[in-house]
């Protein structure tokens, strides 16, 4: 659900509400893709992982299911997830890290836990993010990319912290690769202080915690506002806040079918019958089990 600011002075073109999406064992708040608003930049998906607290014997355990047309960037602040693809990739993702998962063409992966972590009580909170590829790249060969924390350019903007993900911004460019001009960045900013945010063609804002004003205006938490990018935009903070920043260029019209992205609807039902009939590659180690294609 969204609501268009009547201001025509607003810093704020629209907010958009997350919608609950039920995984099974927890809950996640989904801001993108919504039918008012299907992109910001090239990103195409935005979810929110938690705060979630699972008991012994329960946690992530995400089967093993394929993808097109997309690139994953998954990034915990709390927790861990062990990733498996069908290029054989084995990745224990933990908090910091950036993955990025290139599907192109088509690939599978599944997302679960070491057995240790699920015999314990444990908690998981992090952003998976999905990233339309440019036409170009739309069928380019799947790969993996995992980048640790320590790689992720860490800056002090007078006095605020902050990590460039993705993208440049601040004079300092990300290692994790990019296919068109893409911004992803979060920041901590303590009672008073302020972050002039950098510019792109398209931004989205998320609060995620703390009290927070742009360009003097309050923003709710946990849900994503699209901003003026024909203004200088500025964050104040009342109270201790963390916030993640998406943009880039527009990526133009993509189709979203479970989890399937193209520009072209014909693809995307091709990906749906060769995941129906078995042809897309297994994941080695994680053989067995599937999610199948959703009966509508």
């Amino acid at each position: 659900m969204q609501h268009l600011d009547p201001g025509h002075t607003s810093a704020i073109k629209m907010v958009i509400q997350p919608r609950i999406a039920d995984l099974g064992d927890f809950s996640v708040r989904r801001l993108l893709p919504v039918k008012e608003r299907k992109t910001i930049g090239p990103w195409i998906f935005f979810d929110e992982m938690g705060p979630a607290e699972f008991a012994p014997g329960s946690g992530i355990n995400v089967r093993p299911h394929p993808h097109i047309g997309l690139a994953t960037v998954t990034y915990l602040f709390q927790g861990e997830i062990l990733h498996r693809d069908s290029l054989g990739s084995l990745q224990l993702i933990q908090p910091g890290d950036i993955n990025l998962m290139v599907a192109g063409k088509g690939i599978v992966h599944s997302e679960r836990e070491r057995p240790q972590v699920t015999a314990t009580a444990h908690s998981l909170h992090g952003l998976q993010l999905w990233l339309a590829l440019p036409l170009a790249d739309e069928e380019t060969e799947p790969a993996f990319y995992h980048i640790p924390s320590a790689h992720i350019p860490a800056l002090d903007i007078n006095g605020v912290a902050v990590r460039v993900l993705m993208g440049t911004a601040y004079g300092v460019s990300s290692p994790v690769p990019v296919f068109s001009n893409t911004l992803y960045l979060e920041a901590f900013l303590e009672p008073g202080q302020q972050l002039v945010l950098p510019q792109a063609a398209e931004l989205g804002l998320y609060l995620l915690s703390g009290e927070l004003q742009l360009n003097g205006q309050p923003l709710q938490q946990q849900v994503l506002a699209v901003p003026d990018t024909t203004q200088q935009l500025t964050v104040t903070a009342q109270k201790a806040a963390r916030i993640a920043l998406i943009g880039g260029d527009a990526i133009g019209q993509r189709f979203v079918n479970w989890n399937f992205v193209s520009s072209s609807k014909a693809r995307i039902e091709q990906a749906k019958q060769d995941w129906q009939q078995g042809r897309f590659a297994k994941v080695p180690g994680d053989e067995t089990e599937f999610i199948p294609y959703p009966v509508s």
